[in-house]
């Protein structure tokens, strides 16, 4: 596969994601994705994306149970 910004190489490798949902911040250190070789441009493939949103979901959830402050 080729880069879509660079058309370097894409390699299997690992990369940090770091989700921001208001005042909650999701960082996930080691996730598996497609590095370019060239130019460090990440992709992450289906199944990362789908176990990412799963976990976004599982946020919203607990944090509509926290109570408001002002």
């Amino acid at each position: 596969m080729k880069c879509i910004h660079c058309h370097g190489e894409m390699m299997p490798g690992i990369a940090p994601l770091h989700i921001d949902r208001g005042d909650i911040r999701v960082s996930l250190d080691n996730l598996a994705a497609l590095v370019c070789a060239q130019c460090g441009e990440v992709y992450f493939e289906e199944a990362e994306v789908n176990a990412v949103q799963e976990i976004i979901y599982a946020v919203d959830l607990q944090k509509a149970k926290l109570p408001r402050t002002v």
